[in-house]
């Protein structure tokens, strides 16, 4: 192979020489090497891409999330999600925060209080929850794993008045038997055979629909494998696996809780309940992104 001289090369590219050297000494020109003090760089060699190269723009929700969070954009998409998930899941399961005082939280770390009293743990769990959106948009496109759900638990519940008792296990598996909604859960000593089933079962196909996401969750919430925090955790899942698989994304909101509720009593007989507030949430939810001016599919509704 021939090798070209720095000068030659920073002819033949339209660079200064102090530029090809940099590329040299970073090793963004596969092949080069030092004899002495000259660099030899392969003659077939190919100019990397500045570092100040612009990017193209953001072409999914996904994408548009990951810029805006790393820009710390505020009052656009990431900051809408941060918001509306964190307050709406977390008044499912009995938070007392407004939605203005969440909002407050997230844009000010602070807090407004007129008048009474507020749950400390209701204020922690609300500032985790933001962490575990942005856990969930960087590992968007990672196989769902038993480590990345024990995680959002860990975080989740993290400095709450659970994390100080001995038997409130943060970040695993439940220790002692629990209901929801009035129905037996999986055993505690049966939980992690059970996940680690779920999650072979799940991972075991590719190009998930709703319905894959839903049975998931159904199935998720039956086991309920944490002490406390379940539904936020597996709400959260959710959330992750639309954007890995391109869905939008939905929120459940009060006025959707007992449809929502309803849905994942019936789904082993009737599927059409969850799947139907869960398609209600998206549809509103894309109303979010035509504001934002966010492109996502929008073919017909399978029928499920």
């Amino acid at each position: 192979m021939d090798y070209l001289s720095v000068a030659n090369v920073a002819e033949k590219w339209g660079l200064s020489e102090r530029t090809v050297r940099n590329y040299c000494s970073r090793g963004k020109i596969p092949g080069a090497f030092l004899t002495g003090k000259t660099w030899n760089i392969p003659e077939n060699a190919v100019r990397p891409d500045r570092v100040n190269k612009r990017k193209g723009q953001p072409k999914t929700l996904l994408e548009f999330l990951k810029a805006e969070n790393a820009g710390k954009v505020s009052g656009g998409i990431y900051h809408k999600i941060q918001i509306e998930l964190t307050y709406n899941s977390n008044h499912i399961e009995g938070s007392c925060l407004t939605h203005d005082q969440t909002r407050y939280i997230y844009e000010t770390n602070t807090i407004g209080i007129d008048a009474g009293s507020v749950n400390v743990d209701d204020i922690v769990e609300t500032a985790n929850h933001f962490r575990c959106i942005d856990i969930c948009i960087d590992q968007a496109n990672f196989t769902l794993r038993e480590s990345f759900i024990k995680q959002l638990h860990l975080v989740l519940k993290s400095g709450t008045s659970d994390s100080r008792k001995d038997w409130f296990a943060v970040g695993n598996y439940k220790r002692f038997p629990n209901e929801v909604g009035g129905r037996t859960t999986t055993e505690p000593e049966e939980v992690a055979g059970k996940m680690k089933e779920l999650l072979t079962c799940y991972n075991a196909g590719k190009n998930k629909t709703l319905e894959d996401l839903l049975e998931f969750h159904y199935r998720f919430e039956s086991i309920h494998p944490f002490q406390d925090g379940n539904g936020r955790v597996g709400r959260l899942i959710l959330f992750k696996e639309c954007l890995r698989n391109n869905l939008v994304p939905f929120i459940i909101d009060d006025t959707l809780k007992m449809f929502y509720y309803r849905g994942l009593h019936e789904w082993p007989s009737e599927r059409g309940y969850l799947t139907d507030t869960c398609l209600t949430a998206q549809d509103r939810f894309k109303k979010y992104l035509d504001y934002f001016r966010i492109p996502y599919d929008d073919k017909p509704h399978q029928d499920v």
